[in-house]
């Protein structure tokens, strides 16, 4: 599919790229300012491998300030992405014979990081009528002596979706009550939520299940920072010596540039990050609005991240050309050809027949690109 659309566009056409998982924004002033001034001290050399204490300090304020509880710096391991500080813990922790409980739609390295540690993915479905949230019942079925971890994504890429307090405790509670698991929880979207969401941190609500509780965290979404490669977890003291041990036999530290960049991210004003929240927000509200023009499409309204992820299921199946679009792959390449429309295919997050489309651009790409959609799909609907 990118090759594709980076084929595409060296032909000169013009793509609408909803698939791109990353801000449009620049980082704020302030994060660049602080990576200039790193340069100009010298900032080249080594640091601890699990990240420099003005950063582990920055992140426990944070987590304290907008998380609600308070971790200790002996408890954070700073990573090279989130993606980085998942497959961290997944090597101490997976082995073969254990189960790892994932909601679907998931992100796709989930159930790939547990396979390559040798254990095996069980997979909990979830449906738009839920709002893709996984029940407590469903979770109930799904824990066994073999459960080594849940892993839960709170707002959710793919969907969008998180859990309110109540939703959130209630699968808690079945956790703590039927399982030994740890529980591993990706907040890398917390601060990007809607319409007076209030994202709720799992450490905060399950205060005496810390101790098999692992929280995943980054800069990459808040702050436009994808490209710097700055993630940490927070887990128990014992599991962060552990992931020393696991980091220091492959990256090392992360890039102390961007550490000290991250360090000004943390600690700088919020008010360029409510800003681009705001974006988000309106963004969201128009691609909801054009989306929901396609005759047979329906959409759950995200209350966080930057993806809306739409069911197609009711327009497969129609010829283009000489094939027949039979699933969300075909659909992703009718698009692409025909509308110049670069979405997601949603059998690659666990949910076939849907497409995730990132709102992460302006709000006339995405009149202009949905457009393009409803008049692609029309004339090929006849």
């Amino acid at each position: 599919m990118n090759a594709r659309a980076q084929a595409l566009r060296a032909e000169g056409h013009d793509v609408f790229a909803f698939g791109v998982g990353e801000p449009d924004f620049d980082p704020p002033a302030y994060i660049l300012d602080a990576a200039r001034a790193a340069v100009g001290d010298g900032v080249s050399k080594y640091t601890a491998v699990t990240g420099i204490p003005a950063l582990k300090s920055a992140i426990c304020k944070m987590t304290e300030d907008r998380r609600g509880w308070s971790p200790k710096p002996a408890q954070v391991t700073v990573s090279v992405g989130a993606k980085h500080a998942l497959f961290n813990v997944a090597l101490a922790l997976y082995e073969p014979g254990d189960e790892v409980v994932i909601p679907a739609p998931y992100w796709v390295s989930y159930p790939e990081q547990v396979k390559l540690c040798g254990a095996t993915p069980v997979i909990v479905e979830t449906d738009p009528e839920s709002g893709f949230k996984m029940t407590p019942e469903a979770l109930e079925r799904a824990l066994t002596p073999k459960t080594k971890a849940l892993i839960l994504c709170t707002p959710s890429n793919p969907t969008g979706s998180a859990y309110d307090e109540a939703h959130l405790q209630a699968l808690l509670e079945v956790w703590e009550k039927k399982s030994d698991s740890w529980l591993v929880v990706d907040e890398i979207y917390a601060d990007l939520v809607y319409e007076g969401f209030k994202h709720v941190s799992a450490a905060r609500i399950a205060e005496r299940a810390r101790s098999r509780m692992v929280v995943i965290d980054g800069v990459s979404k808040t702050y436009a920072m994808t490209g710097w490669r700055i993630g940490w977890s927070i887990t128990p003291e014992p599991l962060a010596k552990a992931l020393n041990v696991v980091q220091g036999q492959s990256t090392t530290n992360p890039t102390a540039l961007a550490q000290r960049a991250a360090v000004a991210a943390l600690e700088g004003p919020f008010a360029e990050i409510a800003k681009m929240r705001d974006a988000f927000e309106k963004r969201r509200n128009v691609m909801l609005e054009e989306l929901r023009k396609i005759d047979g499409v329906k959409c759950h309204t995200p209350e966080g991240a930057f993806y809306a992820f739409p069911d197609f299921r009711a327009l497969q199946g129609f010829v283009h050309g000489d094939k027949r679009v039979e699933n969300d792959e075909d659909l992703a390449f009718f698009l692409l050809d025909a509308a110049r429309v670069a979405a997601v295919p949603g059998s690659g997050f666990g949910a076939p027949g849907f497409l995730r489309f990132s709102y992460a651009t302006s709000e006339d790409r995405i009149r202009a690109g949905i457009g393009a959609v409803r008049d692609a799909l029309a004339r090929a609907r006849g």
